[in-house]
């Protein structure tokens, strides 16, 4: 993975969404923790979205299904003063009913149904980017990709995005709305951080060649990154805590795991900057990239947080970093990156590829 060196950014340095015109915030805040039941409460939520939108961010995530609903609703209601100015982007596919078949899935008519209950919601008359969240594997393509256009059509959404669905499907409905002549995907949401880099396998190269902007969650690994978890602190110390050894225990707080927190902290001491916001400068260095997502549930996770933009990484970081955290690339990428068939698809001589 070809990385550029990260550069000082600020929430009001807007980039482009994939092959599309959309300008966004280079890290997206998400609100799957407005809610009490699941995060914040409403004053907190608040806090924290006043200070996203007053430090010039523009680019707002939810989902339907998070928090029973009760995130939208918040979302909305901090969203009404400012909404011209805002990107709100939410998301179909997981229950709104539990016990209700066609209340849940990839369908049209769950499509439809959401997005009527997330307008409602968000007190607005268009979703500007709406998510396909999580794959069904049992709903058409064709039927998924016309629902979607013919919402563009109706002015109830602007764009298209997927999440959670594997690399040959995206390509698959990225062609088929291409060939059909409708719209197309801008964005892609898919778990991508120093723990989980599988993503650079297919999906993240599949979406820098289909035009899609790669939004990641999780870039700190569900709090791995966050500097909490060291050899110190989990099962192998003597202080192991509560949440430490039930990630041991899941398998989540690993050797590996450890070394690649133990290489961030070093990182961070290193550039004076805080494991979070070492870890997540290093998602942005990733040119496919466009806007990770931050997912704090206080003010002072969200200040950690977003001061990552203001995180420069040397090559040398990156190469520590990707040492610790590396990720076979498995078949047919190994076989194909391999010296002997290198010479024997080039003859011996030297190719310079084409420019991306």
């Amino acid at each position: 993975m070809n990385r550029t060196l990260t550069e000082s950014l600020s929430l009001d340095t807007y980039r482009l969404l994939g092959r599309s015109g959309l300008r966004v915030s280079p890290l997206a805040l998400g609100t799957m923790t407005f809610g009490e039941e699941w995060g914040a409460g409403e004053e907190e939520s608040r806090r924290i979205f006043d200070a996203y939108v007053d430090q010039g961010g523009n680019f707002i995530d939810t989902a339907g299904y998070y928090a029973g609903g009760l995130s939208e609703d918040l979302t909305g209601k901090f969203a009404e003063a400012k909404r011209d100015r805002l990107v709100l982007s939410t998301k179909y596919s997981l229950t709104r009913s539990v016990g209700d078949p066609n209340a849940a899935g990839n369908s049209r008519r769950n499509m439809m149904q959401t997005v009527e209950t997330s307008l409602r919601r968000l007190r607005t008359d268009r979703i500007d980017l709406l998510f396909l969240h999580v794959w069904d594997d049992t709903t058409p393509a064709d039927e998924i990709m016309r629902a979607f256009d013919d919402l563009v059509t109706q002015g109830k959404v602007l764009y298209l995005g997927l999440s959670d669905t594997p690399a040959w499907q995206m390509a698959r409905l990225q062609t088929m709305a291409e060939l059909r002549g409708w719209t197309q995907f801008a964005a892609l949401q898919a778990e991508y951080n120093l723990v989980e880099r599988t993503a650079e396998r297919d999906l993240i190269p599949a979406a820098k060649s289909l035009g899609i902007g790669v939004m990641p969650w999780s870039p700190l690994a569900s709090g791995l990154l966050s500097g909490k978890y060291t050899a110190r602190s989990s099962g192998e110390g003597r202080d192991a805590g509560g949440r430490a050894a039930m990630l041991t225990a899941a398998g989540k707080l690993d050797a590996r795991t450890l070394a690649i927190a133990e290489a961030v902290q070093a990182v961070a001491d290193d550039v004076g900057a805080t494991p979070a916001q070492a870890a997540i400068a290093w998602t942005l260095a990733n040119p496919t990239v466009v806007s990770p997502l931050l997912g704090a549930r206080t003010m002072r996770q969200y200040e950690d947080n977003v001061a990552a933009l203001g995180i420069s990484l040397d090559l040398h970081h990156l190469e520590r970093l990707e040492a610790a955290s590396f990720t076979p690339k498995g078949f047919p990428h190994d076989f194909l990156a391999s010296d002997f068939i290198r010479h024997g698809l080039t003859a011996g001589t030297r190719v310079r590829p084409r420019a991306s």
